[in-house]
């Protein structure tokens, strides 16, 4: 029974190619309040999007073992290019249960959509990988999807350019054809993209659901944890920590902006060593 209570109370692990999962994380922090969360964003390889599919395997499992170093009960792949070409992956080498963030975000999108029309944004290489695509014609055959990739609001996201009116201009422009295609339900297929809902939003109306693919990750780790009997039963808060493999005082910067709150500390580790 007590090493039953040590396994549960370990931490969740969430891994990214930067910054953006920390979307992931604030979900995960309020979703799962008690729970321990290390956090690892590979600053000094990002982005991960123009690699091949190789490569990203390579780095997603250095950085797994790197969380299982640390003695994590359960992974988030809180980066939907290392979702879209390496959790299957990971999924077959690795004796841990784990989760990525297109398959919860396919599948509330699936539940939402009324017409069956769904526009998925993202970043070049989500859209290329067809991942979201993929997920939600497996769910529904007879889904129609709409890609689009909006790679500068990455850039929108992480300068601040939130409510600015630069955002809107490019909010309006990259956004102006998914109007006219008479979608319903529209996926935030970027982990950064949920930052820049309020002028998506505004954009694309009240008439579309705006599926946000971290929320929505984090309820299936919750459910997960829950069916798995993993949830922590430590009575205080979770701890967080924070790790990157380069730019510890970039990323803590940019850190606190995304999550509304102080991060105390970030460590730098060589992940290569991994």
């Amino acid at each position: 029974m007590k090493a039953r209570e040590n396994h549960r109370n370990k931490a969740i692990g969430i891994f990214d190619s930067g910054i953006g999962g920390l979307t992931v994380a604030r979900e995960i922090f309020r979703q799962l309040p008690n729970e321990e969360v290390i956090y690892f964003g590979d600053t000094g390889r990002y982005p991960y999007g123009p690699r091949s599919a190789e490569i990203i395997k390579k780095f997603s499992r250095q950085n797994v073992n790197f969380l299982i170093e640390k003695g994590v009960k359960f992974i988030v792949v809180a980066c939907n290019t290392a979702s879209a070409f390496a959790l299957e992956y990971l999924e077959k080498i690795y004796n841990i249960p784990m989760i990525g963030v297109v398959g919860p975000g396919a599948v509330a999108a699936a539940r939402a959509s009324k017409n069956g029309r769904i526009g998925v944004i993202g970043t070049q290489g989500t859209i290329a990988s067809e991942s979201y695509q993929k997920s939600l014609t497996a769910i529904n055959g007879s889904l129609k999807i709409f890609p689009k990739a909006c790679p500068l609001f990455v850039s929108l996201a992480e300068e601040g350019y939130i409510d600015k009116p630069a955002a809107k201009l490019i909010a309006d422009d990259y956004l102006e054809n998914l109007k006219n295609k008479k979608i319903d339900t529209l996926v935030l297929g970027c982990t950064h993209y949920p930052l820049l809902k309020k002028t998506i939003g505004a954009v694309m109306g009240g008439d579309v659901k705006l599926i946000d693919s971290a929320e929505e990750t984090a309820g299936a780790a919750r459910a997960i944890l829950s069916e798995l009997d993993l949830g922590s039963s430590a009575a205080a808060a979770g701890k967080r920590s924070f790790f990157v493999s380069d730019s510890p005082e970039k990323f803590k910067i940019l850190g606190e902006a995304f999550l509304g709150r102080r991060i105390a500390k970030v460590e730098l580790i060589d992940i290569n060593s991994y």
